[in-house]
């Protein structure tokens, strides 16, 4: 008999179909929040009016912004924001924007639950794997200042507690769990992602669609991650070519937040495999967004997984309505069709990189966690040459 367990984050709400500004507004009231802190990207804050807008309707519940947002999110920006937050004496952040944003306030509520103040110390609270192969994740107290979060982005962070940070020191992207750092509640307001731009938008997209795909094929998966992901692939399938052949299809946009909704009840409780987690190493190498990652290595995992999840895979090929079609060559074509980069050389990434990026990935958690192991550096080599 099958065993488990799922374990609900703190997440108080989904509001969808109403303007963020509203939407904030009245979450803010419902918690009895009165300074607001914003962060941001720059593009997002300098480039579009969009939070301009946002912080003229919000008025004086806003009492700061931090727009410093870096890729992959080095440490220094994580402590920096941290320290903006406590100088402006806020009861809530705001997060507007994508994975990286979202990442990094995860980070600051953790710098505000240990008052940690200095790149060394995050030290301490990052996630690790233990000589034995097991997880080691620190227990953080509760955060004192949440957020809520106005995704811009399909990349499912604001559905987690878990973040990625990277160490500037080692250029390795690490994993932190907050206690309460997922948002407390989350906008999903389609009219803000229309400024995201293209190649952001459907890449991350296609991120969703990794965490649906690794969560069906995931080494404990069960019935209801199984059947989120199912739904959020049929989602995925149908309305991320719309946005793109209509970038102003208001549903179709908000038909992809929904999926990422669905599909994210699989982050941090059904451990992914090596799609994500040779793609976690790539972007703290190689600079390579994860959206990216996504588009180049999952067809491939999926290959290499087979054996060991032909099962799971039919669940994908039915979901992108071909059950007989193999779900690789599914998802590879789905990618094409979006115009997406399908190959680690189209990324940067050259052979000579291939050794160190092995090395690292034997410590993934993971790559540990793929359904079918990849036991040593050769089998990890070889799953990128057939992706090069």
């Amino acid at each position: 008999m099958p065993a488990g367990v799922y374990d609900y984050i703190p997440q108080e709400r989904i509001v969808f179909g109403r303007p963020a500004a509203e939407a904030i507004r009245a979450e803010a009231e419902r918690l009895g929040k009165t300074r607001l802190f914003l962060v941001t990207a720059k593009s997002l804050n300098r480039k579009t009016p969009a939070i301009g807008e946002l912080r003229a309707a919000l008025g004086r519940l806003v009492v700061g912004l931090y727009d410093d947002c870096i890729a992959h999110t080095p440490r220094e920006t994580v402590v920096a924001c941290a320290e903006a937050v406590r100088q402006a004496g806020a009861d809530m952040i705001v997060t507007i924007g994508g994975g990286t944003a979202i990442d990094m306030v995860k980070a600051v509520q953790i710098c505000l639950a240990e008052d940690v103040r200095t790149v060394e110390g995050l030290d301490d609270w990052h996630t690790r794997v233990n000589p034995d192969g097991s997880y080691h994740t620190p227990r953080t107290k509760p955060s004192p200042v949440r957020q809520i979060i106005v995704p811009t982005t399909l990349s499912g962070a604001e559905f987690s507690t878990i973040a990625g940070v990277t160490d500037t020191r080692t250029h390795v992207k690490e994993g932190y769990v907050g206690t309460d750092a997922a948002g407390q509640a989350v906008i999903l307001d389609a009219a803000i992602t229309v400024h995201t731009p293209e190649w952001l938008w459907l890449s991350t997209g296609v991120r969703g669609l990794d965490h649906a795909v690794e969560g069906i094929c995931s080494i404990r998966a069960n019935p209801f991650i199984t059947g989120c992901c199912r739904q959020a692939i049929e989602m995925f399938a149908a309305a991320l070519p719309r946005t793109k052949a209509d970038p102003q299809d208001l549903d179709a946009r908000l038909a992809c937040q929904q999926a990422t909704w669905i599909a994210g009840h699989g982050i941090d409780r059904a451990p992914y495999g090596a799609s994500h987690g040779i793609g976690g190493v790539l972007g703290g190498l190689k600079d390579v967004p994860h959206g990216y990652t996504s588009c180049i290595l999952l067809p491939h995992v999926l290959r290499w997984n087979r054996p060991a999840t032909e099962a799971q895979q039919r669940y994908v090929s039915a979901a992108f309505g071909h059950p007989d079609a193999d779900a690789a060559d599914l998802v590879a074509d789905f990618v094409g069709r979006l115009g997406l980069p399908q190959r680690l050389r189209d990324v940067g990434v050259s052979r000579d990189d291939f050794p160190a990026i092995a090395r690292r990935c034997r410590k993934n958690m993971w790559v540990l966690t793929n359904p079918r192991p990849l036991p040593d550096d050769d089998a990890i080599m070889a799953l990128l040459e057939a992706a090069y």
